[in-house]
């Protein structure tokens, strides 16, 4: 049977699924959520009932007319910034800031609070810069890019601080009051310059500021202009600071539970407290049963609205549309929304706080999806584990049948790419019994293999037949071209007779170089082994190759190991001197090669470094085969055979040799396993 029809028959297996039992946990799961959100909604209603008693907290000692105008929202600050003009050490969330229109481009500014201080942080577009020249203690009109706060008294005394610089860094606030004006030493700024602009960061006493607080931002152009205003607040009079309320806060803490976040807001929608996380689910499991069943219904139920809209607004203000009905009085509107990456859903429902007949603010109680999971009951809960079983009924015979294939196929890739290991053709390939299109394809490839090695066997006869033809006709050549030239020749003649005398000469070496190789394949097949220290034929060559080559120097290095091998001395010493003399030819005079001796688990590492050009990428796999060089000199010379033998007899003696490049230049590694016969 081909492949094809067994995976159809294993696709059959599919349709045992349930799927019909998927719309049946949608609707389920809606009517689950529909029963959350009327408990969270009479959970909210309890929370709102016990919240009314605090109408205090909820409206501002100054809800009249113009309180609402531009009002700052103080963020909480987890731990106290460092006043030096940058922002990101503030502990609030992202999309916090706040954006004014500017001369010069936007402005951005965040009010935070932290024990008895407030914080103000604004970033402000400018194009040009001017810095005060003047006091602003002195009584000439000299202006300058400043920022102003204004603060106002419930009785309407008006208190006026303004921050401008010299230059960056720190600088000292001015306070203007009933027309006096003074520096302020309890206020801290630090005045920072960057590219667009410059930054502000302010901490003062709270006990400085009064019910309302408004930011002004002046742009100048020159120091006759009094610049352009863009204020925080419209008119004259700013709106009031919103911030957590500690009572609310405390209050808030005590009501919520695992799993739930609970958020106060005032009638205009300002966060006053802020309790809990949705994502702490006392009910939900992620390691057991129930993490799975929740899985399978992130997968299988509806997405809702964007989950990250649940959270609390950035900027302190809640707005969404649920929100605003609740804070007009409808009681228990709700919403849910789901995460779109890992599918956790959140209901949240919204609630008045009624103070008699006086609404002064909302709730916001938010559930996640976890408490759906405890109402879940056990015939839901058995649909889903069945289904569940029956999944991964199908998971593990696909996964058995695809890994058996996976593994047929990687064996017979394995076996395919390892057919030359060890000069040696392997046609034989895994699956080659097989009746379907694996074994069709062992097969093919066994085929080719063994055709392969036939003409792999020739090519390396034929060299060996050619060095024994070759030789007589070309000594024929050789000496005829030696008695031509004793005849009485004109120089145009003899200068052909030369030429044609040298490329003999260059064919003879080829043929004593391929007859060299042939010899030392012969010797790595029938040499006596014998046990021997690496070491001293290494030290004893080394010194032997310092006299023979005298303009270049060499270097030995051997680690305290003991370098007793099993192989031939002789064939050792003949790989080396191909490594040494490759390495000769690709150094400089006086350069240094280094060879070295290491050991690596259980072989010795002999290593042949020299200085010169790296190798080229591509040649790095094929430097050691038959007929390579990259020499540029005579190519007559360089056959590109020396390397060659080398890889034969490291691989003659079971081991391997390969070459890298270095940060000098090339390093060869031959790698022999010790104390190991071969």
């Amino acid at each position: 049977m081909n492949l094809r029809r067994q995976l159809l028959l294993v696709s059959l297996l599919t349709l045992i699924l349930p799927w019909a039992g998927c719309q049946f946990i949608r609707e389920t799961e809606t009517g689950l959520r529909g029963v959350q959100q009327e408990m969270l909604a009479g959970t909210a209603n309890a929370i709102a009932d016990s919240l009314s008693q605090f109408h205090y907290e909820l409206l501002s000692d100054v809800d009249n007319a113009g309180a609402t105008n531009g009002r700052l929202y103080a963020h909480p600050l987890q731990r106290t910034p460092l006043i030096d003009g940058y922002v990101n050490d503030w502990t609030i969330p992202s999309g916090a800031m706040v954006s004014l229109r500017g001369a010069d481009g936007a402005i951005e500014y965040v009010l935070g609070s932290s024990g008895q201080y407030w914080f103000l942080f604004v970033d402000v577009r400018d194009a040009s810069m001017i810095y005060a020249t003047e006091s602003p203690l002195e009584d000439r009109q000299v202006f300058a890019d400043r920022i102003r706060l204004l603060s106002i008294d419930p009785l309407g005394e008006r208190t006026l601080f303004n921050f401008q610089a010299e230059a960056p860094g720190k600088i000292i606030a001015t306070r203007h009051i009933a027309n006096n004006t003074f520096n302020e030493t309890r206020i801290l700024a630090h005045w920072q310059d960057t590219a667009s602009g410059y930054q502000l960061e302010i901490r003062m006493p709270k006990s400085l500021v009064d019910a309302r607080l408004g930011l002004t931002v002046i742009n100048t152009s020159d120091e006759a202009n009094s610049g352009i205003a863009s204020d925080s607040f419209e008119g004259t009079s700013p709106g009031s600071v919103v911030s957590i309320s500690p009572v609310l806060q405390s209050v808030a803490e005590n009501h919520v539970q695992d799993g739930m976040r609970l958020v106060v807001i005032d009638k205009d929608g300002w966060r006053l407290a802020h309790a809990g996380n949705v994502s702490t689910t006392g009910t939900s499991v992620t390691g057991g049963p129930s993490g799975w069943i929740q899985m399978v219904y992130n997968l299988l139920l509806e997405p809702g609205t964007d989950a990250a809209l649940a959270d609390p607004a950035p900027g302190g203000r809640e707005q969404l549309g649920y929100i605003s009905e609740a804070l007009q009085g409808q009681e228990g509107t709700g919403r849910w929304f789901r995460n779109q990456t890992s599918g956790q859903s959140v209901v949240s429902v919204a609630q008045p706080i009624w103070s008699g007949t006086v609404q002064t603010g909302a709730i916001v109680l938010q559930q996640g999806t976890g408490a759906i999971l405890s109402l879940t009951n056990q015939v839901l809960t058995r649909l889903v584990v069945l289904t569940l079983i029956s999944t991964l009924i199908v998971i593990i015979v696909l996964l058995g049948y695809g890994s058996r294939l996976s593994s047929r196929i990687r064996r017979l890739s394995n076996a395919a790419e390892s057919a030359l290991d060890q000069r040696t053709l392997h046609s034989a390939l895994p699956s080659a019994l097989d009746g379907d299109e694996v074994g069709d394809l062992s097969r093919s490839f066994s085929n080719v293999l063994h055709q392969l090695g036939t003409y792999n066997d020739y090519l390396q006869s034929l060299a060996s037949k050619l060095s024994h033809e070759l030789r007589t006709p070309l000594t024929i050549v050789k000496s005829s071209l030696e008695n031509l030239e004793h005849e009485n020749l004109s120089s145009e003649a003899l200068e052909y007779t030369a030429r044609a005398k040298e490329g003999a000469d260059r064919l003879q070496a080829i043929l004593r170089a391929i007859s060299e190789a042939n010899r030392t394949e012969e010797l790595i097949k029938n040499f006596e082994p014998e046990m021997f220290q690496l070491e001293q034929i290494l030290a004893a060559t080394i010194a032997a190759y310092a006299d023979a080559w005298t303009d270049r120097r060499f270097d030995f290095q051997c680690d305290s190991i003991d370098t007793r091998i099993t192989g031939s001395p002789d064939l050792i010493i003949q790989m080396l001197d191909k490594l040494v003399d490759n390495a000769v030819d690709f150094t400089q005079v006086d350069e240094t090669i280094s060879v070295s001796i290491s050991r690596e688990a259980s072989d010795l590492l002999i290593s042949v470094s020299n200085p010169g050009p790296p190798l080229p990428e591509e040649m790095e796999s094929r430097l050691f085969n038959s007929m390579v060089s990259l020499r540029s000199g005579d190519p007559g010379k360089h056959l590109g055979l020396g390397l060659y033998i080398a890889r034969l007899i490291a691989e003659g003696h079971q081991g391997s040799i390969n070459a890298t490049n270095t940060a000098n230049g090339v390093t060869v590694q031959v790698r022999l396993p010790a104390n190991n016969s071969c």
